[in-house]
């Protein structure tokens, strides 16, 4: 089984916080590929379906399509060029989104093997809040914690005190007829 205490303690708090609002029995489209992040909602009993890895900022169709009651995502969002559009395009009715807070001390992440492994926005909590509110989603409760590596050095000491990971529940506005 996967391991790295690093990933081990954010996705404890990703749990954590998921079972905190999302009833075990709903079913959820999983916004990305089978993960060790999924696999471990479904150990907990979570009805899950993932995306096929298609380009979701081409791609809707799955989102538009699926029957899931809840969305989750997963530090995805950043790697999108339009999370926009992926975001209007949910049809469940609550969704879980997570992801990693912009640094003021790191610059953006970019693979240098994988173009597809790159962060096209580095969010600040208000600017993911605003994106949810436009796009649809009253905003229920938010979280932030801080994930410090293993490492040693300056960043590795300020990541003990800025928060580097942002999750936020929210519910399908509904629209008046």
């Amino acid at each position: 089984m996967y391991s790295n205490h690093s990933h081990d303690k954010r996705f404890q708090k990703t749990l954590d916080f998921l079972n905190r609002y999302i009833d075990p029995k709903s079913s959820i489209l999983d916004l990305g590929v089978p993960n060790p992040l999924s696999e471990l909602m479904q150990a907990q009993g979570h009805e899950i379906e993932n995306t096929l890895g298609q380009d979701l900022d081409e791609d809707q169709s799955q989102l538009i399509n699926s029957k899931a009651k809840v969305a989750t995502a997963f530090e995805i969002l950043e790697h999108l060029l339009s999370p926009y559009q992926v975001l209007k395009s949910i049809k469940a009715e609550q969704l879980i989104v997570s992801v990693p807070l912009k640094l003021w001390f790191a610059s953006a992440y970019q693979s240098k093997t994988d173009r597809r492994d790159r962060h096209y926005h580095e969010f600040e909590d208000w600017q993911l809040d605003w994106l949810l509110e436009k796009t649809g989603w009253k905003i229920m409760a938010t979280e932030k914690w801080v994930n410090p590596p293993q490492s040693f050095g300056i960043r590795s000491i300020l990541r003990y005190f800025v928060p580097r990971y942002y999750i936020v529940y929210a519910k399908k506005k509904m629209h008046k007829a």
